[in-house]
């Protein structure tokens, strides 16, 4: 099999949504830089990610959409009608110099993916993973859905049975939405109970294509290990797919200012691992994340994991430079940073107890699973 492939872009070094939004911090930018510092980033794996031209996006958002975004960033303004119709110009979907270019260029990369992954192997698009969304308008900081534009790559390069995996903080309402009812999707999704945007409850089978797991705050490492072993891994085992796209958020750690859980990065790294190996493609996206600290060394652990390489105890010193450089502005979790934060790529365990409520979720989940498999035979 191909090497695992990186697919990045310069567009994100000096592109942000505004000084005072939550994603004004740099985080793919910071990904590169400390995997080029630690020596994992040779030229052979890595891909400049191509800007989606308006018609391939069109195969899941609207053209007047795709329209209203082009004329938006050309403009650098919204009318009324506009901002009530696709919601941009908003506080969360603000107006900005690369507001199309920008997403478009995530989106290129997800749909590069799905191109490249027809034979197989591992890709990386940290970029991507903006699953809230929707056909006709933006959610959530995001302005299109790559995710699901990767799936349907994905589809239209030969794969049928598609796993997709989120551990992003935030329920993946406009994924959920885009593969409502279909049997050969699986989506799975852990996020944190009562976080925007609302949806995803327990009971929400998304037409039966779906597994909602809200979880409480705090949840720590042991408990998603738990998920992980008791949930995750044995329907996506069960289910036989094709490709697996996981939606690897960093917003579930317990630094990141935008959710209330308590995980270390090395449950996202243990995700990452477990699920390499059971579909003979994988594709990881980013998603959430707004502490630049904890992003840039999750995200970089990610990619360290996918290419086969030894997580570090110690930063080298052009690595650790990296980290020292980044700011927190506005946020009180940057003004007084960790040490760890600019010495090491892994978080010590968060450790704790299994909880009543996440196991009767669980329980509740693999119950229902279960009975309708029996019902189908």
């Amino acid at each position: 099999m191909q090497s695992a492939r990186f697919i990045g872009s310069e567009i994100y070094r000096t592109s942000t949504y505004g000084p005072w939004h939550p994603l004004r911090v740099p985080r793919v930018s910071t990904v590169m830089d400390l995997s080029r510092a630690l020596g994992w980033l040779p030229q052979d794996v890595y891909l400049n990610s191509p800007r989606a031209k308006p018609a391939a996006l069109h195969v899941w958002h609207t053209p007047e959409y795709i329209a209203a975004l082009q004329k938006a960033e050309a403009t650098r303004s919204v009318s009324q009608p506009d901002r009530e119709t696709f919601h941009i110009g908003t506080p969360a979907n603000p107006v900005f110099p690369e507001m199309y270019r920008r997403p478009a260029t995530a989106a290129g990369g997800s749909l590069l993916a799905g191109e490249l992954l027809r034979d197989g192997g591992v890709i990386y698009n940290p970029a991507g993973g903006t699953h809230h969304g929707m056909p006709g308008h933006a959610g959530g900081f995001c302005y299109l859905n790559d995710p699901v534009l990767a799936m349907l790559s994905l589809r239209r390069n030969g794969v049928t049975r598609i796993a997709y995996v989120d551990i992003d903080a935030h329920h993946p309402d406009g994924v959920a939405r885009g593969f409502h009812g279909d049997p050969d999707c699986l989506m799975i999704s852990v996020h944190e109970d009562g976080l925007w945007p609302r949806t995803g409850a327990l009971e929400d089978r998304a037409g039966g294509s779906a597994i909602n797991l809200p979880v409480p705050q705090g949840l720590n490492d042991d408990e998603m290990a738990y998920i992980r072993d008791a949930l995750i891994l044995p329907q996506v085992d069960r289910f036989k797919p094709d490709a697996i796209v996981l939606q690897c958020g960093a917003d579930a750690v317990e630094e990141d200012p935008q959710s209330h859980l308590s995980l270390s990065n090395q449950a996202h790294w243990s995700i990452v691992r477990a699920l390499m190996g059971m579909a003979p493609r994988y594709l990881v996206l980013g998603g959430g994340g707004y502490n630049p600290w904890s992003v840039g060394r999750l995200w970089t652990g990610v990619w360290g994991i996918l290419s086969g390489q030894t997580i570090p105890t110690h930063l080298p010193p052009e690595a650790e430079q990296v980290l020292r450089a980044l700011t927190f502005d506005g946020n009180r979790r940057g003004k007084n940073p960790s040490a760890h934060w600019f010495t090491t790529l892994a978080d010590r365990p968060r450790n704790g107890a299994i909880r009543d409520v996440v196991r009767q979720r669980v329980s509740v989940l693999t119950g229902q699973t279960t009975a309708r498999r029996v019902f189908a035979k």
